[in-house]
């Protein structure tokens, strides 16, 4: 857990490096015997030496694309590349900078938006302090292969905090949810006091902005957004704030081009007076729904995951699907038969972190937790990310070697976690 004033780690930690490239298959933690569990396949890097922050994301056709951070002479890279069998494509390189804000927590993304439209975003400094930088989003209309110059989303020129973005189909547009600090007030930290707010946008072609939107008030400083389709159009999810310091797990929905008021997927009622940098993460498929989140209530660490089948007006009871040293650092993905695969960070005992999944049938039944993979469980490590396309499940890290970041992938086929 940190507080609002964490130190996020800075791109020129990053080492340059050679990591070797390797193809392993490695057993699950279910047993000794690599037949009673799903088999982990890493796949060979295409990430270079000091590469960080990996996200993941999946084409309409079911594709699926990684981006990353990587240290270039031109300062910072933004890269992606597609997943084809077990390989990955050359990577391409989205944009660059040497001015760019880079931390642990706060993650570039490459999304498809439709077949051709994609969208990119990034983090720039900005005059102000160190904590101040703003959003870059630009897009792409021929499936990733050119870029447009980059433009800002929101327009107030505030020295504040701005990320923590998400973006997704919205209409025929592109969606933009991000935590904006334009309220809060200049402090000796550097972060800020006073509330940060969630707001949204919807871009088109032209990149011209429309619908901006106050989305939520008073929200939590530093904690990632997510946001999925449903059956009735897109759910964010995200951690919330009271006055009292509450920082429960709130989703909203737009519903006929309008932000309904977030309410709380569950009670935890996780008191904290500083941000535990730990968001939500949101799956969909049409009418069901699944969040999953991190909460350390009554000094309690767990990773739960709660249900909607009703496009997430609504939701049931939570289960609790970690209890036993979680990190948090959640992602979650939907399964053809309607269960849902949740993946977190866990403290080894060695003071090392395991990469964990565990599988949720609708009827709450779960799976045992298995380990993908070992890596860190400091801040280098970042978040683990998780995306589901046709019988694979496809993971990516940040691994962490000598004080070294390096981005690993590997998938595993759905079958064998659905027989465990």
């Amino acid at each position: 857990m940190a507080n609002r004033s964490v130190q996020l780690s800075k791109q020129s930690q990053l080492l340059s490096v050679l990591v070797p490239l390797l193809v392993v298959f490695v057993a699950s933690c279910t047993g000794d015997d690599a037949s009673e569990g799903p088999q982990f396949m890493t796949l060979p890097d295409v990430a270079g030496a000091g590469s960080a922050e990996p996200h993941l994301a999946s084409t309409t056709d079911g594709i699926v694309v990684m981006s990353w951070l990587e240290p270039s002479d031109r300062g910072t890279d933004l890269r992606w590349s597609q997943l084809h069998g077990n390989q990955w494509e050359d990577p391409r390189t989205v944009a660059s900078g040497d001015n760019w804000f880079v931390n642990w927590a706060d993650f570039p993304s490459v999304e498809p938006i439709s077949k051709s439209l994609w969208a990119a975003h990034w983090l720039v400094k900005r005059p102000g302090g160190t904590f101040a930088y703003d959003v870059a989003i630009s897009i792409s209309e021929d499936a990733g292969s050119t870029w447009t110059e980059a433009v800002i989303p929101h327009q107030d020129d505030t020295p504040t905090e701005h990320g923590f973005v998400s973006l997704f189909p919205w209409q025929d547009r592109i969606g933009a949810l991000w935590l904006d600090g334009r309220n809060m007030q200049p402090s000796d930290d550097g972060h800020g006091h006073g509330g940060m707010t969630l707001r949204a946008v919807a871009l088109d072609g032209e990149l011209a902005r429309h619908w901006k939107t106050e989305v939520d008030g008073l929200v939590c400083d530093c904690c990632q957004t997510d946001v999925a389709t449903g059956a009735s159009g897109p759910i964010a999810v995200y951690r919330n704030r009271t006055e009292e310091e509450v920082r429960d797990i709130y989703v909203t929905r737009l519903l006929d081009g309008e932000w309904l008021p977030g309410v709380a997927v569950a009670d935890d009622g996780w008191t904290i007076a500083g941000c535990p940098v730990n968001g939500p993460a949101v799956d969909a498929a049409m009418d069901n729904v699944a969040v999953a989140w991190f909460t350390a209530a009554n000094g309690d660490s767990k990773v739960r995951l709660a249900r909607s089948s009703d496009s997430g007006a609504s939701f049931g009871a939570p289960l609790d699907i970690a209890v036993d040293r979680p990190v948090g650092r959640v992602d979650v993905a939907l399964l053809a038969d309607g269960s849902a695969l949740v993946s977190w960070l866990e403290s080894a005992s060695n003071g090392a972190g395991d990469i964990r999944v565990r599988r949720a049938t609708q009827q709450g039944a779960l799976g045992p937790a298995l380990t993908v993979a070992n890596t860190d469980a400091g801040r280098m490590s970042g978040f683990p990310q998780m995306v589901v396309s046709g019988n694979e499940v496809v993971f990516a890290w940040t691994d962490v070697a000598d004080g070294v970041t390096s981005v690993h992938t590997a998938t595993t086929e759905v079958e064998g976690l659905i027989g465990n």
